[in-house]
């Protein structure tokens, strides 16, 4: 089984541990979202292991992982804890290098590969038809064509291979500038969105033109930003933030609002 894994945005309501030491099945890794962190693991786990592939790595067995724009190794490493052997892709040297020392701290050295590259190149980087699960976290945002981006992350999938994508929502940055008083700046961030910017009707629709067919299409951090700070503090008031999360995550217009927009797609089988 292989996975190619990104990068998330932080969620503050989230516990989490540290990235020297191996992160625990309930537990979403610090400032990842519980509701993405539980969602990988559940595919990560969901599969037969398999021997390795041409990777410096190949000798390991257990889920593969490609962590495209992974850099520092903020879920590789904890993946790699869980028993994944996980290749990441990032074009910052100085990213892997924290990667690999991170890797040996948790004790997951041998199970992790750093290649240097960009997401353009990644036909280049790492074989086809080989991953169980693609994470492009917060990388179709930064690319120049998102379609043939999209075309190499399916082109990685082995068939049944599932695909996680997370980008940033717009519809969340103006609305978090019009409740901080910005109003002036929501409508700079209205009218300049990033130049990739997506919905969840178009994130999902750039998928289904790679080839890829939709599961589920989720926001991730619906209300966590809107929630003052102190009001955490209150007793069961992250439970009831969790929860509440989890509830709406996959509904409209609750979904619509959310800081992150999450697809998983998978690759049809041959047959």
């Amino acid at each position: 089984m292989s996975v190619l894994v990104a990068s998330d945005a932080p969620n503050q309501a989230a516990g989490g541990v540290g990235l020297s030491g191996s992160a625990t099945a309930d537990r979403s890794p610090r400032g990842r979202s519980p509701l993405l962190w539980a969602s990988l693991l559940q595919i990560l786990h969901g599969g037969p292991d398999s021997q390795g592939t041409s990777q410096g790595n190949q000798s390991l067995s257990g889920p593969r992982v490609l962590d495209c724009g992974g850099g520092s190794g903020s879920l590789a490493v904890p993946l790699a804890a869980h028993g994944a052997v996980v290749t990441v892709v990032d074009v910052s040297i100085d990213a892997l290098a924290t990667l690999m020392r991170r890797a040996a701290e948790a004790g997951v050295s041998d199970r992790v590969t750093a290649v240097q590259g960009e997401a353009e190149s990644l036909a280049e980087l790492v074989p086809a038809d080989t991953f169980d699960l693609v994470l492009a976290h917060d990388v179709l945002e930064d690319v120049q064509n998102p379609v043939q981006v999209m075309r190499q992350i399916a082109g990685a999938l082995r068939p049944d291979g599932v695909l996680s994508v997370v980008v940033a929502n717009p519809v969340a940055g103006v609305l978090a500038r019009v409740l901080a008083g910005d109003v002036a700046g929501a409508l700079s961030a209205y009218h300049r969105p990033a130049q990739q910017a997506y919905d969840a009707e178009s994130l999902a629709d750039l998928c289904v033109a790679a080839g890829l067919r939709v599961q589920s299409v989720e926001g991730l951090g619906v209300f966590t930003d809107l929630v003052p700070g102190i009001e955490l503090d209150r007793p069961g008031a992250i439970a009831a933030l969790s929860e509440l999360e989890s509830a709406v995550a996959g509904q409209p217009p609750y979904r619509d609002i959310a800081s992150r927009l999450h697809v998983l797609a998978h690759r049809p089988g041959a047959g």
